[in-house]
């Protein structure tokens, strides 16, 4: 009987020693050090600070100014149509998710009649009392959450200039009286070889849009107000 202990223990034993053994080996041929050089490294964008100072400051790039003396508001049509299942734009149009745009240019922030809007519109409208100039237009549609931190609005922003400032024109178009137009350094006319002239007005777009409109001003892919101007 104690043969077969011995024998059963042994035979564990040398199990046991052979799989260390193995592995032992296997971790000295395969293993793989930290390389000299990363190949590609991953860093974080640090928005949270920035954002919640919420000054509408945005990206640097070409003056709003300047990207209008250019822009086409026919094509800014176009490009409201993304705004559209959220917004109106005609004069004493209704709200919908998002307010009515009609004179939306120099219109104080978070101030239509009849909506509700979003903590954070409403204590960055308090906080600033500012208006939705060019500017605050400008930096919003670029990305909503940068410029007003705590917005409802679920849109990622309008990344390229021309297709702000042509909808920017579009919205200047929605009033009786539009909102003059700022004139352009001339270091930004220069850098982008503009000569000052206004941008066209009216006509159907022809083309289509895709995508959700933007909550919260004008531009959306979600719910609750667009990025266009409240």
């Amino acid at each position: 009987m104690n043969s077969y202990v011995n024998m059963g223990v042994g035979a564990l034993l040398g199990t046991v020693f052979v799989l260390m053994s193995v592995s032992i080996a296997s971790e000295g041929i395969f293993h793989s050090g930290h390389p000299e050089k990363e190949g590609f490294a991953i860093v974080a964008a640090e928005g949270g600070e920035e954002g919640a100072a919420g000054g509408g400051e945005a990206a640097a790039g070409t003056p709003i100014a300047t990207l209008l003396a250019s822009a086409d508001a026919t094509a800014g049509e176009a490009v409201f149509k993304k705004c559209a299942s959220c917004h109106t734009g005609e004069k004493g149009g209704p709200n919908k998710v998002g307010p009515n745009l009609f004179d939306v240019v120099n219109r104080p922030i978070a101030s239509h009649e009849g909506f509700s809007y979003s903590a954070g519109m409403t204590t960055f409208s308090e906080g600033h009392k500012i208006v939705w100039d060019y500017d605050h237009l400008n930096f919003f549609l670029e990305a909503p959450k940068k410029h007003v931190p705590g917005t409802a609005m679920g849109f990622a922003g309008l990344k390229k200039e021309d297709e702000r400032a042509n909808l920017i024109a579009y919205l200047r178009t929605l009033s009786d009286n539009p909102a003059a137009l700022p004139t352009p350094s001339a270091e930004g006319a220069a850098a982008t070889g503009t000569d000052g002239a206004a941008p066209a007005e009216g006509g159907a777009a022809t083309t289509t849009t895709e995508g959700a409109a933007p909550a919260e001003g004008t531009t959306q892919g979600t719910t609750t107000e667009q990025p266009a101007a409240q």
